[in-house]
C-alpha cells in the first residue's frame, strides 16, 4: 500500500512539474515571437496536451522508472512544439525559451523549500528517521504526514529536474542556454549544429544519465542541510 501511495504522490508531482516546465517554455516562446505551442494549447496547467503528445514520457516511463528504482524515484518528460526556423533565426530568443523550463522547476523547488522550512520551524514537520527523496521531512500522522510526503517529493523532484535540465548536453535545456554566453555568429552556428545532429542527443542523454548524480547528489545534500540549519 505504501508503494502505491508513494507512486501516486510521485506521479502527481511529476505531472505538475513537467506541465509547468513545458508551459513555461511555450509561454516564453510566445512572448519572444513563436506562438506554435501557445496556439496548440500548451500554455496551460492542464496535463492532457502533454499526455497526448508524449504518452511514453508522461505515463509509461514514469511507471517503469518507479518500479525499477524500487519506489524511491520517478522520472519522465514532456515536450512543447516550436518553430525550428524561428529558433535558427533568433538563437538567443530560443535560449531564453529553453531557460524558462528549468526556471519553473526552480520556482517550485523554492516554494516547497519555504513551506518545509516553515513547517519545521513550528514543529509541524520533524526530522525523519531515514532521509530519502520521498521523506525529506516526516509529519507523524494525519495531515502533517500527508503534507510532509507531498512537499518532500515536490522539493526533491523539482530540484532534480532543475539541475538535470541545466546540464549542457543536447537535448537538455542546458545545451540551448549555452547560446546566451556565445558570440552571435557562433551562437547561430552552434544552434544549427544542434538541430541538425540528432545523434548528439543520444550521446548527450547517455552522458547526462551517467554523470548527473555527481551534480545532483551534492546539491541535494547541501539543500537539505540548508533546510535543517
Amino acid at each position: 500500500m505504501e508503494f502505491i501511495t508513494h507512486g501516486l504522490v510521485w506521479y502527481i508531482n511529476l505531472l505538475l512539474a513537467v506541465t509547468l516546465h513545458e508551459a513555461a517554455h511555450a509561454f516564453a516562446a510566445h512572448l519572444l515571437g513563436d506562438s506554435t505551442a501557445y496556439e496548440g494549447g500548451q500554455v496551460s496547467l492542464d496535463p492532457r496536451p502533454h499526455l497526448k503528445r508524449e504518452p511514453f514520457g508522461t505515463i509509461w516511463f514514469p511507471i517503469i522508472s518507479f518500479i525499477l528504482q524500487g519506489g524511491q524515484f520517478m522520472m519522465g518528460w514532456a515536450s512543447a512544439p516550436y518553430d525550428p526556423h524561428w529558433a535558427l533565426r533568433y538563437p538567443r530568443r530560443a535560449a531564453w525559451m529553453a531557460a524558462a523550463g528549468p526556471a519553473s522547476n526552480l520556482v517550485i523547488t523554492i516554494f516547497a523549500f519555504v513551506l518545509l522550512k516553515v513547517g519545521l520551524s513550528n514543529g509541524f514537520f520533524l526530522l525523519p528517521n531515514k532521509m530519502s527523496l520521498t521523506t525529506v521531512v516526516t509529519g507523524g500522522a494525519g495531515m502533517a504526514a500527508s503534507a510532509g510526503l507531498m512537499l518532500s517529493v515536490m522539493f526533491s523532484l523539482n530540484l532534480i529536474l532543475f539541475l538535470f535540465n541545466l546540464l549542457p548536453v543536447p537535448p537538455l535545456d542546458g545545451s540551448s542556454i549555452l547560446v546566451l554566453f556565445l558570440p552571435e555568429e557562433l551562437a547561430e552556428r552552434y544552434t544549427e549544429a544542434l538541430m541538425r545532429s540528432p545523434f548528439l542527443s543520444i550521446i548527450g542523454l547517455i552522458l547526462a544519465w551517467n554523470f548527473a548524480g555527481y551534480l545532483i547528489g551534492p546539491v541535494f545534500q547541501w539543500a537539505v542541510r540548508m533546510l535543517y540549519s
